[in-house]
Order: structure tokens, then sequence, then C-alpha cells
């Protein structure tokens, strides 16, 4: 798969959690070329804060693969940037690609992956996976357009806003 196919699928993901009434968040993990996790965000649903995208669509695909070796690198999609959390589950989880569409300047994790310098060479595949943003941009932030006109005020439609607002 493209990164341009794996975060339009990504996409695809984050209608669903719209539908759901959840933020338009979602992500797919990408082994060869075939998903193996796939998830959007539920904090409303779960009433939980630890359940972003791309977290439970990596613990999703650790559920399939466990420990076995795995013959092709994992990459991760999201149509927003990974927060911090999220990008050490990445690292953890030995991810090497992440694509995104749009940046999430509040919390966003793509400028410590470009100076990340483990100090601990013990930890083999313990590496910040490479970033590429602003693939699909606009469909993203259209997403997040939609979900501001419907959502009721909150803490979530602000922050939405926020990111519906960025410049081209």
């Amino acid at each position: 798969m493209t990164p341009e196919q794996m975060v339009q699928a990504a996409i695809e993901v984050a209608e669903e959690g719209l539908a759901a009434g959840e933020l338009p968040i979602g992500a797919v993990v990408v082994l060869d070329d075939q998903i193996v996790g796939r998830a959007y965000t539920q904090d409303r649903g779960q009433r939980r804060r630890l359940v972003h995208a791309d977290l439970l669509a990596m613990i999703e695909a650790d559920d399939q693969l466990g420990w076995a070796r795995r013959p092709h690198p994992l990459r991760l999609a999201v149509n927003l940037e990974p927060c911090v959390m999220c990008f050490g589950a990445a690292m953890t989880m030995g991810i090497t690609e992440v694509h995104y569409a749009l940046e999430s300047p509040a919390d966003g994790a793509s400028a410590i992956a470009g100076h990340w310098q483990p100090t601990n060479l013990d930890l083999p595949g313990y590496a910040a996976p490479a970033m590429t943003g602003g693939i699909l941009r606009h469909a993203s932030r259209e997403l997040f357009r939609r979900y501001c006109r419907t959502a009721p005020e909150s803490g979530f439609r602000s922050w939405a806003q926020t990111i519906a607002d960025l410049p081209d």
C-alpha cells in the first residue's frame, strides 16, 4: 500500500468514528500490504482518555501478531499526527514509518521523532519511526470541520476547531 492509500484507509476509519459521535480520528497498522489493525478514537464511547485511534489500532495489531517475527516492517497511518503517547507506543511496537494527514500543534510528536537519539543502544529496534505528514490533508481537515458543525459545545469541539482552522 502506498502512503496515500494508507492515509485514505485511516480517513475511512475516522468517518466511522464521526458517524459514531466520536472525534474524527482514524488509524490503520499495515504489515506488507495488509491492514492488521484499525481503530477510531473512542473517548466518548468508552468514557476513557487512553483510547486514541493509533494506540487502539496498534493494540489490535499486537494482539493479532503477538511476538512472532515479522517478515515486513510495520507501518502506521493516521489522519492526525500522533501524540507523544502514541509515538512512544509506535516505537515500542516497532513501527518503522508513520504517515499522517494533519499536524496536531498542541501535542504532535513529529518534532520529537526528528530529534530522537536513544542513549541506551541495548534496546534493539527501539528507534523513532520516519514520519511524513500532509498526506490527504484537505480531506482530513474537512472531517474536523464536519465534526465541529455537529458536535455539542465541549472541550473536544474547541480543540477540534483548532485543527479544522489550520492554514493550508
